[in-house]
């Protein structure tokens, strides 16, 4: 199938995909090959513009391509009056400026529920680790070109799964939560769906009371879930942030208060803030680490 042109104007494709949000997507030549729902998708940045194609899907009519890649990349938020809206602090003026570009993805929800439910504890790299085995093993197997994408296991065949089965896809403890909270989901008693006429502090708290999800997973769901762009998820790296160079001179200062700090001093985008504070944090220490090394390798 020929590569579609979709307009993507202050997008940048690679940083979005690599930023923490999604764990799936991998690189493929000068794109990235990953899973839509259950529709594989092929994409690829050319300046303000993608290059779209798909591959065979398991079921629904046919959609519009176009429609649904940029409704996932969130293509239609206004990028330049979120960025505006951040506050003009020397760290976030520098998050805002590396990390021009950076979207928020909209995820399904089931899909971004599990997958946070496995994160806990995790780096990025074991998280992606943990997908693709449970993609593997529990997922629809498609094809694009001569690529294998495989889509996430649904909630009705995870909660199906045996312990044991979960184990093996390297959870650990999380297995036990991901189980209970995907027949929750699979029978009904959490409604995800319907979930989304909530208002957020009601969203947080049925999120909250889910096995395995506590604050941090619950706005991470919120954020890229459900769209409510004011969650501020406060993980190891963010928590970093805040106290290093929001509270240096206060060295008591509980989760609580943070929470409550950055709920309003972020605004109504805290959660795009948070996202580019986190990733401008995590790779400018990725980055620090490999000079580290590659001066200590220089050193006599």
């Amino acid at each position: 199938m020929k590569l579609v042109e979709i307009s993507a104007p202050e997008f940048d494709l690679a940083m979005t995909l690599n930023s923490g949000q999604v764990f799936h997507w991998q690189k493929v030549g000068d794109g990235f090959v990953g899973a839509i729902g259950d529709l594989p998708v092929y994409v690829e940045q050319r300046g303000e513009f993608l290059k779209v194609r798909d591959g065979e899907a398991a079921r629904s009519p046919r959609r519009s391509l176009p429609g649904i890649v940029a409704r996932y990349f969130a293509l239609d938020h206004p990028l330049a009056e979120i960025c505006d809206s951040f506050p003009k602090d020397p760290v976030m003026n520098a998050a805002r400026k590396f990390c021009h570009g950076l979207r928020i993805i909209r995820q399904p929800k089931w899909e971004c529920l599990a997958t946070f439910i496995c994160s806990s504890m995790k780096q990025v790299a074991h998280i992606r680790q943990i997908s693709l085995a449970l993609r593997k093993r529990f997922g629809g197997r498609r094809s694009i070109g001569d690529q294998l994408v495989y889509t996430f296991a649904s909630a009705q065949r995870l909660a199906q799964a045996s312990e044991k089965e979960l184990l093996e896809c390297k959870l650990g403890y999380r297995a036990k939560n991901l189980r209970a909270t995907a027949w929750l989901v699979s029978c009904g008693q959490a409604d995800l769906e319907a979930w989304s006429a909530l208002s957020d502090a009601e969203l947080r708290k049925q999120l909250c009371a889910l096995p395995g999800v506590g604050p941090k997973i619950a706005n991470c769901v919120m954020l890229f879930a459900y769209e409510r762009l004011r969650a501020f998820p406060i993980d190891v790296w963010i928590e970093r942030v805040l106290r290093q160079h929001y509270f240096s001179r206060r060295k008591k200062m509980t989760a609580q208060r943070l929470r409550q700090f950055s709920e309003t001093y972020f605004g109504e985008y805290g959660g795009y803030a948070q996202q580019y504070l986190f990733h401008h944090v995590r790779t400018a220490s990725r980055h620090g680490a490999r000079s580290g090394r590659a001066r200590a390798q220089e050193s006599p």
